[in-house]
Formats: C-alpha cells, structure tokens, sequence
C-alpha cells in the first residue's frame, strides 16, 4: 500500500470518527437541520467555504486550467462574486424570514411567499439538479483514488460515497460544521504549501506561460471559448451562489444577521484568492505533462508526480477534504428537501420530530445511492456540475429573489417563472448544439424564467386595476 493510500484512509477515518463524535450533541430535527441556529460567523464561514470548495473548484478548475491558461479563476471567481450576493443582499433579510417563521430549508421559504405548489415543484428540481453535482463529487475522489492506487472507477466511487455519508447521516449540519472546519484546514494549508514548490519545479513563474505546450491564450484573464471557460463561467455559476438552497440552510444555521454578512462576506473574498491556485496547478501540469488526456486527473498527477511524498500527501488530503466537504453539502440539500418539503409537506404533516430525523437520514443513504449510479454513467467534474448549477439558476434564482423584493409577487409568478426557465434551458441544451455564449442553456433559462415572471406580474396587476 503506497504511502499516499494509507495517509488518505487514515485521513477518511479521522473526518468520519469526528463527524459521529459531534453527532451525540444532535437530540433533533433543528439540530440536524440548521445546528440550532447556533453557528458563530467562524463555524459559518468555514461549512460555507468548505461547501463552495469542491470537486469542480479543484479538479475541475485544474483541468479547465490545464486546457485554458489562468482564465480558469472565473470558475471559483464566480462562486466568489455570488457568494457576495448571499451575504449583503439575500442572506441577512431570508436569515430574518426564517428565524421569525422557524423555516428549515429553502422549501419553507418558498411555500410560506408562494404555497405549496410551488414547495412541491422545486422540491423535485432540486432533488434532480443535485444528484448530478454530487456525482461529479464522488468522480473527482475516483480521480484521486485512481492515480494514487489504481483503484477502479466504480470502487473509487463508492468509497468516497461511503465516507461522507457516515458523517453526515449521523450528525446533520452539526455535524458537517466541525467536520468542515477540519476539512478546510487541511485544504488551505495543502495547497499554500504544494504550490510554490510545485512552481519551483516547473523553472518559475515565467514558465508557466513559454511552454511551447500552451495556447497563446494561455495568461489571458478574460479569455473565454464559450460557454464553459473563462469569464462566461460567472454566467454559468454566479446565479446558483446566490440562491443554492444548501447554502442558504447554511445561512439558517447563523446566530444573528452579522454572522450572516461577516463569515459568507469573509468566504468570498478568501474564495476569491483561493481561486487562483487550482489554474496554476493546471497550467505547471500543462508543463511537464502535456499528454494527459482525462482532466480529472491532471491535479492529482502532478501531486503525486512532481511533490515531495509528504507534501503530495498532503495536498491530496486537501483536494480529497475538498471532494468531501461538498458531498456532505450535497447530502444535506437533498436529505433535508426530502424529508422536510417532501414528507413531512405532503406525505405525512403529523410526523413526530424523531419520524422527521428519521426519513432525513433515510434520504441522505439513498441520495448518497443515486449519486453513485448517475457518477457511472457522466464523465467529467464539469460534465457532472453544469448540470446542476444551470437547472439550479433557471428554476430558483427568480423565485427567490422575486419573492423577497417584489411583494405583489404570488405563486402564478412563481410557477411561470419555473416552467419558463426550465423549459428554456432544455431546448438551449438539447436543440441548440453549438450555442453563442449568450444563448448558453444557464443564460437562457434565467432570462426566460425573468421574462415569464415580469409577464404574469403585470398581467394580475392590470387585472387587479381593472376589477377597481
């Protein structure tokens, strides 16, 4: 067993053995769900940026990086910039709404300003949507697992699956706050120590962009090729960051508005210059290695190629931390959008708070199943993600902010505005093959989704004016 193995499954065991350790403190639903509105601004800004710190914003950045040059800091720029979003303009007033209302998840929210209509819809996208990003999770910890130990696919897969649903199913959002404050520990300090000795070992800054390997594009910012590169990903990725109904669970959890605004506002701008060094790793791998051919592979290749043993150890334990702080994440969305907007809204109202703790859990397994299956059959990290983020902008992004800054909106807006995103979104993406950037699947649904709403808006308003 080679020593970058065994450091990882010890790892694996030590994020399992506290996540179950922090669970004895769980004694209900409000525990599990939002930790008892009990995180301080440190605690929130750590789930958070652990959250928004995964597969796609390592592997998948490296890779784009790796093809594209440093542009590929749009991927995590764009979660950055959204993540501003969340914390000045819709954090700190949904924070409000759901402290007053006792709502759990972004399902509460979404029923108490529309009706249960649109609760059930969105319950169901959301259910789909996320499936798909934590598939291209567990793809990027087989990536790991596969150069580190030539692990197959699939047992990588269900490995990573395995680890992350043990913690979460046994503490819920506690549990995942600790666990990620580990988790983004070991990230930081993995890649602040693995970058500049990797950068020494390619011949220097310079050297990134003379390779005779790289595009001329190479140390280009705003160089983009379409819709999934360079600075068109903040269309893809910054809508999502706003309203993602995991993190905005998150933001459930805060203590007090200013926890709300200090730590998300704090996990931006850290996310911001985090998002530099995923491209750099891809652009020295492009150096040194530039006949990779499966780009889920090409951050763990040079950690364990071209790093000291220690220090790849370590920078893998980072990227891993990072696969697996997203999927308890992941877990969360869809365990509690199940359990609560689900089954407790429609299957079963009277469910006890222990029933209620008991379905999340059930939930969080065969969410954690389902991923599994849909990671055998997509690709790439970013195959995997594209999918999520744009079903996520198109469905929810208009909803939510309609309902919480325009107050004649009622749930005909709402269910307008779903069906015409989502709509537009899949004939964007099946119909239109090649499309422009501007005719982008993520840019087309959340414009249709805008239109529909603004439409049905000012029809009821004139209808209303007529009746008078």
């Amino acid at each position: 067993m080679s020593v970058h193995l065994t450091l990882l499954i010890a790892y694996s065991l030590g994020l399992v053995g506290l996540g179950v350790w922090v669970a004895r403190r769980v004694r209900g639903s409000a525990d599990f769900f939002v930790a008892g509105r009990s995180l301080n601004a440190p605690l929130l800004f750590s789930t958070v940026l652990a959250a928004n710190i995964g597969a796609g914003t390592t592997i998948g950045a490296a890779g784009v990086g790796y093809r594209d040059g440093i542009s590929a800091w749009w991927w995590n720029g764009a979660a950055a910039i959204g993540s501003v979003g969340l914390a000045f303009l819709v954090g700190p007033r949904i924070w409000r709404i759901a402290k007053t209302h006792n709502l759990y998840t972004a399902g509460d929210y979404l029923e108490l300003r529309y009706g249960r209509s649109v609760r059930g819809v969105i319950a169901v996208l959301i259910w789909l949507g996320t499936l798909s990003i934590f598939a291209g999770q567990l793809i990027g910890g087989a990536a790991i697992l596969s150069v580190v130990a030539h692990i197959p696919r699939v047992a990588g897969i269900a490995a990573s699956a395995a680890v992350v649903t043990i913690y979460f199913v046994a503490g819920g959002l506690l549990s995942s706050a600790w666990v990620n404050a580990v988790e983004l520990a070991v990230k930081l300090a993995g890649f602040a120590v693995a970058l500049p000795i990797l950068i020494a070992s390619v011949g220097g800054w310079s050297s990134l962009g003379a390779s005779p390997n790289a595009p001329a594009s190479f140390t280009d910012f705003f160089y983009s090729a379409g819709a999934r590169s360079g600075w068109t990903f903040l269309l893809l990725l910054g809508p999502a960051f706003v309203i993602s109904p995991g993190l905005l669970q998150k933001t459930y959890g805060a203590a007090n508005e200013r926890v709300v605004r200090v730590g998300i506002g704090t996990q931006a701008l850290v996310q911001a210059v985090f998002g530099f060094i995923p491209p750099l790793f891809g652009m020295a791998a492009r150096v040194t290695h530039p006949g990779i051919t499966d780009v889920n592979t090409v951050l763990p290749t040079v950690l364990v190629e071209q790093l000291p043993v220690a220090i790849g150890a370590l920078a893998l334990a980072a990227i891993y931390s990072a696969e697996v702080s997203t999927c308890d994440a992941v877990l969360f969305m869809l365990s509690t959008s199940l359990s609560q907007d689900l089954y407790k809204r429609f299957v079963r109202p009277d469910a006890s708070d222990r029933q209620l703790l008991l379905v999340a859990r059930m939930a969080a397994v065969a969410g954690a199943v389902g991923g599994v299956l849909l990671a055998l059959r997509l690709q790439t990290v970013v195959d995997a993600l594209a999918i999520f983020y744009t079903l996520l902008g198109a469905s929810l992004f208009v909803p939510v902010l309609g309902g919480l800054f325009v107050r004649r909106a009622g749930t005909p807006e709402a269910l307008a505005s779903i069906a015409a995103g989502v709509t537009a979104t899949l004939a964007s993406r099946f119909i239109a093959h090649q499309p422009v950037w501007w005719l982008d699947a993520s840019v087309t649904g959340i414009a249709a989704s805008a239109v529909a709403f603004a439409v049905v808006l000012t029809i009821r308003s004139r209808s209303k004016l007529d009746r008078l």
